[in-house]
């Protein structure tokens, strides 16, 4: 057995309604929150970036699993937001968590599926028994050009898990990767803000690359929709992962636990592995999930999860995900949010 020792989640306390960016740029608000099926998403303070979500999340991942810090053998951070172009985020948050010089560590990059990709290595090194204990974190302070429709969504949050083979609380039954050379969301080196294709994200990108991963997955498991209590799927806007769950045949009641965006926003490679501790935090012993991450480029990572016993005894031990995102939020205004993304500076 392989699979989840430990989870966590760090979704920032401030946020910004639809609103309050479409009044700045005389746009249609309803139209965008129609369109994206999204109210309001997360902004990051001044001091927050992605490893101090990840270390954040990763503090109550290790809670929950009951390890200290240097008894993880290897930890990789999967963002498309790292602070520095040169210089790694996981050895920061290694540090933080009180890991040793021996921990194996890295960066990943793969648009939105680079913690679903370090959450994959983590689960294969445990399985090999290269490593006792892997963690695995998806964490973005994701970037939207101002006025871009992506400027609506782009948001931040970090999600974090302990793999190991003792003590899971979410045995992993199979895994699937699906990828192709699909361009339809890039950022270049030296830019500050993403490109992206349009309409063209939608198909042939993110439901072809889902629909490619879910269906060999379920080929592969011998399952079907119904035998799963939870599904989640990339959440990029609100209409993407219900429609995609659809189509696979899965209900809205499966998703809708996991479905964090309308109030959180795409927090890129934490979008997924947000939802799953979203899930975890409900489970009970026996529920059976399914997740399928997406990253432009492009790519998918598929899980099949199956919760034991233990996942009872874990739950409380660190804060929820769903308190985080619905309770004692701080609201700011387009001036206050642009500045707190640098999208203003001060002149010296």
């Amino acid at each position: 057995m392989v699979g989840i020792v430990g989870y966590g989640a760090k979704i920032p306390r401030h946020r910004i309604k639809v609103e309050e960016i479409a009044k700045v740029w005389g746009a249609d608000a309803e139209s965008y929150k129609r369109g994206l099926q999204l109210t309001e998403k997360s902004v990051p303070a001044p001091d927050v970036d992605c490893v101090t979500l990840s270390v954040e999340a990763t503090k109550y991942a290790l809670r929950r699993a009951g390890v200290t810090g240097d008894q993880i053998d290897a930890l990789y951070i999967g963002s498309e937001s790292h602070p520095y172009a040169v210089k790694p985020s996981g050895t920061i948050c290694a540090e933080a968590i009180g890991a040793t010089p021996h921990c194996h560590n890295a960066d990943y990059e793969f648009a939105c599926k680079a913690g679903s990709e370090a959450m994959f290595v983590c689960l294969g090194l445990v399985k090999s028994e290269f490593c006792n204990y892997a963690v695995g974190i998806g964490a973005d302070t994701s970037q939207g050009a101002p006025g871009d429709a992506l400027e609506y969504s782009a948001a931040a949050g970090a999600a974090s898990f302990v793999m190991g083979r003792e003590n899971i609380l979410a045995e992993c039954l199979y895994t699937h990767s699906w990828m192709t050379d699909t361009p339809d969301f890039w950022r270049r080196e030296h830019q500050h803000y993403p490109q992206h294709g349009g309409r063209f994200t939608g198909e042939p990108a993110y439901f072809r690359t889902i629909m490619g991963c879910a269906n060999a997955l379920l080929e592969k498991s011998g399952m079907k929709p119904a035998d799963f209590k939870y599904a989640v799927f990339h959440q990029p806007n609100g209409k993407f992962p219900m429609r995609v769950g659809k189509m696979l045949g899965f209900e809205r009641e499966q998703l809708e636990t996991g479905w964090l965006v309308p109030t959180l926003g795409n927090t890129y490679s934490g979008a997924s592995p947000i939802g799953l501790t979203a899930i975890l935090d409900v489970a009970q012993p026996g529920d059976k999930i399914f997740m399928v991450s997406y990253g432009s480029g492009a790519g998918s990572d598929g899980f099949v999860f199956k919760v034991t016993d233990r996942i009872k005894e874990v739950q409380d031990l660190a804060p929820k995900t769903r308190p985080q995102l619905d309770e004692n939020k701080i609201y700011v205004d387009y001036g206050t949010y642009a500045k707190y993304r640098k999208k203003i500076l001060k002149n010296d």
